[in-house]
This record gives structure tokens, C-alpha cells and sequence, in this order.
């Protein structure tokens, strides 16, 4: 096979300066290789063959993990599923949905069959199991106590398979053109500007002009940039299994969540730290400017968007006729503050539009 052969020159090839082309050259066909052998795994979708999805709810949350390590038992906790539980491996051997809301919003958790060695290479359900992943807003990557360095394990493979977990893009900007060849713009210096150029026509870019907008420390890094397939997601590491009650919380160095599923202890922590990680916010509708706003149905909108969004979700024609607010809440000024569209949306906004 392509990928191992090449992944063999990697292991057997020193790494020096004067083999630092060769094995850019190298990581970046074993990523095109990838790519081209993953194929619809790497573009998000549903899976197939019975793992097909369909998301409700307002940000999907998958729990990965081995093998029994109470997947089932924490879904069955945290929502109104009834996933089947045992203490034997491979248990769930479908795709289990439930429903949890929390502050008024409403997380779709799935159960997926447990992940093992090799799922980036598509075993054990792997390849079917990461493309439902792709197709989520939330990982929580889960253990219990007598395997805690499978975290770590878990995320190599989920990184093998092109997921970044709480992984930030790099700013790499890309334009393609129709002729001059590849042109390096690095005021940053990050790389000799022909080992990009390099890089780059190894993934297949002949007219471009690559700009590197930040320090890019490694070349692993600079491949994810020129790499359409890479997917950056927030996630949660959990610890399961916990008995002591005095244990469970937030704790250690990498920031693992330690929880018992089956005692519903740290649940609450939990749950926090899933609504953190996902980037939501509410916003209360008022029908009138004088009125009370409805808080038991929010408007759920991403962090970071504008109140121009949020009137495109209510209506694409409202979104014409009206031109300005008037919002309540910590973010505004003063009560029923008059704001432009423009107006980024804060947490627990109450808004009414005015005509």
C-alpha cells in the first residue's frame, strides 16, 4: 500500500537539515494520499451503512471512546435515550441518539460504537465512526479510570484521521491564479520559501500565492493550512469511573472532566463545560418594544454573530425591512439601547426589532 510504504520513508529517513525538503516533500504526499484513500470520510456527512444521522436539536455532541468504558451509561444519564448498557465491548453497535437541554439549549448526544487502534485506518467500524464525528459540533473523548492514557491515544487517532481537537486553523491565506507558478509571501519567515513551493505542488497547487500570516512552528502545521480536509472541533475529556465523590470536577494538567456516569456524579461540571465548548448563545425575542420577552423558546445563534443574523434566521424578508434594534440585557448600555444590525449579539440578549 501507498500510504505505509511512505510512512516507512518517514520512520527510516533521518531528519536533519539537509533532509528537511525531503521529508516536507514526504508528509505532505502521505496527506494527499490520505485524503485521496479517505475520501467522503474527510467531507463531513453522515456515514452510511447505518450510521447516518439525522441532527436535531441545536449542536450535535458525539461521545467517543473505547470500548466499555460507560459511553451508554453517560448518555442514559445525561438524556432521555435508553441506550443498551453491559460490561462487555462493543455493546452499542449502532449510532444511539438522546436529547439533553440545558440552558435553553438543546445538545443531540450520540453514542457511537467504541473507537480502537486503527480507526483512522477503518477498523472497527472506524471509518464510519469518524465521519459521524466530522458531522458534529462536540467531541467528548471519554474513559474511565483504569485506562486514562487512552485519551491521548484516542486523540493520535482522531488527529491520524484529520480532526483537530481544540486546534486553532492557521492563517495560512490561499489565492489561486491562473499562471505565475506558486509564490511564498512569509514576512513571518517560518520556512525556506522553496520548501513551501515544495509542499505545495505535492497537494496538487501549480498557480497560487501562498501567504503565511502567522509563525507556523512545524511543517505538520503548514500542510493542515494548504489542506482542505482538516476539521477543527472543540472538545472534552472525560474520566468515567470515579467512585470517590470528592474527586470528580475539573482537575489534572490537560483539564479531564472526572466523572462517575453510573452515580450521575460531575454531571453538572460536565454539562458546564459542554455548553462552554460549544459557542452558543441565546437571544430573547420581544413582539413588542414594551413587552415581555419569551424565555423559555431562545433564538440559538453561534458566538461572534451579528444581530443581522440573527434577523435572517427569523425571516429572510424582515431581514429587508428592518434596519435597527432595541436590546436589554449585561451587554447593553442602558435598557433598550438603540443599536445598527451590525450590533455583535451578547448572551441572554433580549431584542426587539423595530420598523
Amino acid at each position: 500500500m501507498k500510504i505505509s510504504r511512505v510512512e516507512k520513508e518517514i520512520r527510516d529517513t533521518p531528519y536533519d537539515k539537509s533532509s528537511e525538503h525531503h521529508h516536507a516533500r514526504l508528509k505532505a504526499k502521505l496527506a494527499r494520499l490520505t485524503d485521496e484513500f479517505e475520501g467522503p470520510m474527510n467531507k463531513g456527512g453522515g456515514g452510511g451503512g447505518g450510521y447516518a444521522v439525522r441532527h436535531s436539536g441545536d449542536a450535535c455532541v458525539v461521545l467517543v471512546g473505547l470500548p466499555s468504558v460507560g459511553k451508554s451509561t453517560l448518555l442514559n444519564a445525561l438524556t432521555n435515550a435508553d441506550s443498551k448498557v453491559g460490561n462487555y465491548d462493543f455493546t452499542t453497535l449502532g449510532v444511539v441518539p438522546g436529547m439533553m437541554e440545558y440552558k435553553g439549549i438543546r445538545f443531540q448526544v450520540l453514542d457511537l460504537p467504541g473507537i480502537v487502534r486503527g480507526a483512522s485506518r477503518n477498523i472497527g467500524f472506524g471509518k464510519r465512526v469518524i465521519s459521524v464525528i466530522r458531522a458534529s459540533d462536540l467531541v467528548i473523548l471519554m474513559t474511565d479510570v483504569s485506562r486514562p492514557k487512552w485519551l491521548a491515544k484516542m486523540e493520535e487517532e482522531l488527529y491520524a484521521a484529520g480532526l483537530r481537537l481544540n486546534g486553532e486553523v492557521p492563517r495560512i491565506n490561499v489565492k489561486k491564479t491562473s499562471r505565475g507558478a506558486i509564490q511564498v509571501v512569509d514576512a513571518h519567515k517560518s520556512f525556506d520559501k522553496e520548501m513551501v513551493i515544495e509542499v505545495a505542488k505535492e497537494l496538487g497547487f501549480s498557480n497560487a500565492v501562498i501567504q503565511l500570516e502567522e509563525r507556523i512552528k512545524n511543517i505538520d502545521r503548514l500542510i493542515d493550512g494548504l489542506t482542505k480536509s482538516r476539521k477543527y472541533m472543540p472538545a472534552i475529556r472525560v474520566l468515567n469511573k470515579i467512585d470517590n465523590k470528592l474527586e470528580v470536577g475539573r482537575g489534572g494538567s490537560d483539564d479531564v472532566i472526572f466523572i462517575s456516569a453510573e452515580k450521575e456524579l460531575g454531571l453538572d461540571v460536565l454539562k458546564e463545560a459542554m455548553w462552554e465548548k460549544v459557542g452558543l448563545l441565546r437571544v430573547f425575542l420581544k413582539k413588542t418594544r414594551k413587552g415581555v420577552a419569551d424565555r423559555k423558546k431562545p433564538l440559538v445563534i453561534k458566538k461572534g454573530a451579528s444581530l443581522k443574523e440573527v434577523v435572517r434566521k427569523i425571516s429572510s424578508q424582515m431581514a429587508v425591512d428592518v434596519g435597527s434594534a432595541y436590546i436589554w440585557g449585561e451587554g447593553a448600555r442602558f435598557a433598550g439601547q438603540k443599536v445598527s444590525l451590525g450590533f455583535k449579539v451578547f448572551d441572554q440578549m433580549e431584542v426587539w426589532f423595530g420598523r
